[in-house]
């Protein structure tokens, strides 16, 4: 019966490191997409407002 065990050990921490990294793969995007949008908005302030 230990292997059971074992094994249920391991998928149980498999499961809990997977769901950690979906976690940082979701905040990652976010401040990817975040990050994406400052650069957007200051292209658009600089062409917006350069000297003609």
């Amino acid at each position: 019966m230990p292997d059971a065990e074992r094994d249920q050990d391991l998928e149980q921490r498999r499961l809990a490191q997977e769901t950690k990294n979906e976690r940082r793969m979701w905040w990652w995007l976010a401040y990817f997409l975040f990050g994406i949008h400052i650069v957007a908005f200051v292209m658009i302030y600089a062409v917006l407002h350069a000297p003609k």
